[in-house]
């Protein structure tokens, strides 16, 4: 195997366990093209690099979510910078909790736990009833990490968390998700030379590569051409597998809401001619980069996602569009300023990294733009406060 040119010199080498689990999934991943045929659509690929059993980014033991690189961790989030995210979080959860008659919590891919010690606090002092926290995630190390969590953090309330190995066929109460449509795999398509072609992967010259093969399917072409290449080469992401999920989130909740938190754009944006290099990203160590092939299962592959998609599989389901605004309004309108003001401002050992904090979520330079939040709902009558104004749901 020749994986040097896909290990740049600016990112750490991983330990001798690490690369270990990175060869068994690299001979995995080989072993599947063989049987392909050599080739396999980018996100087949990416599917089996970030979920693999025991062997992917997501599926395997390696830490992820941290706030600097020297601790072993790729990337940060929100609740892991502020424990005021999840205190005004948990604001319209609780409005929904009420405003649809339901006492249920489902969380998606709950990361280290935080948030979800973090909302069952912050409901239980807003006085929110319910009966039971679920939460949905595929690493069996992140089960564990969010139980150790939770029952340090929120010892109180942790009988009532219960792990997921399947979806109900139907589930009343508010669902959350924060940042996961971000991880779907996502398919690649590339114009060239006048003409859309989908990018895939082979096994070359020792070592992992895109190949791009004509686009046959009429649904594809039709989606395809209705992008603004400018004439132009363009690499775009189609995100089925995040549709897919929608649908199903959406079809299973038969009263309540769901919200989805993640960085993306409408179709409009996300499929604009000056975009012409997609949004594939890859984290590591903190650091990111664009090649997907580096240390297969132990750096994170992501795209922004495109929203308007998103709303559409929602709609087909019957669901409403509750809203859909950016992050800085959707906790703004929710009162993270106040959450802010209880924090004594003389006592800045606590009050500046808070405050600091805060500014990272809500800046446009930041989070605050780039992230947006998207909600639905089935028996609600209304919106909700956090969507009270700056909903840009016209922009879909």
């Amino acid at each position: 195997m020749n994986p040097k040119a896909h290990q740049p010199d600016s990112l750490p080498a991983p330990g001798p366990s690490a690369l270990a689990q990175s060869e068994a999934l690299v001979a995995r991943i080989r072993a599947e093209l063989e049987e392909a045929g050599g080739w396999m659509p980018f996100d087949r690929y990416m599917e089996r690099a970030l979920y693999a059993p025991g062997l992917g980014y997501y599926s395997g033991g390696a830490r992820k979510f941290g706030l600097r690189g020297d601790d072993g961790s790729d990337f940060v989030t929100a609740p892991e910078l502020s424990p005021l995210f999840a205190a005004t979080l948990a604001r319209p959860i609780a409005e929904a909790l009420q405003a649809s008659d339901t006492r249920d919590v489902m969380e998606f891919g709950a990361g280290t736990g935080k948030l979800a010690a973090g909302l069952l606090n912050a409901l239980a002092a807003l006085g929110a009833e319910f009966d039971s926290y679920s939460i949905v995630d595929l690493s069996g190390e992140l089960r564990e990490r969010q139980r150790e969590t939770i029952e340090a953090a929120a010892p109180a309330l942790a009988g009532k968390v219960r792990w997921l190995d399947a979806l109900p066929e139907r589930f009343e109460g508010v669902v959350i998700g924060n940042e996961v449509l971000d991880a779907m795999p996502v398919r690649l398509f590339a114009f060239v030379d006048g003409a859309w072609r989908e990018r895939g992967v082979v096994w070359r010259d020792g070592w992992f590569a895109f190949e791009d093969r004509p686009v046959t399917e009429s649904a594809d072409l039709a989606r395809l051409s209705e992008i603004d290449t400018a004439g132009s080469q363009y690499i775009a992401e189609t995100h089925d597998a995040a549709c897919a999920f929608t649908r199903t989130i959406c079809t299973m909740l038969a009263r309540g809401a769901a919200f989805f938190i993640d960085y993306g754009f409408p179709r409009h944006e996300y499929y604009h001619a000056q975009r012409a290099q997609g949004t594939l990203m890859c984290h590591y160590r903190h650091r990111a980069h664009g090649d997907p092939f580096v240390y297969p299962g132990l750096q994170d592959i992501t795209a922004h996602v495109e929203f308007t998609g998103i709303a559409e599989a929602a709609v087909e389901t019957g669901a409403d569009l509750l809203g859909f605004t950016s992050q800085a309004r959707f906790l703004l309108n929710a009162g993270i300023t106040d959450a802010l003001s209880e924090i004594d401002p003389t006592d800045t050992a606590r009050f500046l990294p808070a405050a600091n904090a805060v500014q990272k979520l809500l800046s446009e330079a930041e989070m605050g733009e780039l992230f947006k939040v998207i909600a639905f709902s089935r028996g609600l009558a209304d919106t909700l406060q956090a969507f009270s104004s700056g909903d840009r749901s016209h922009t879909l």
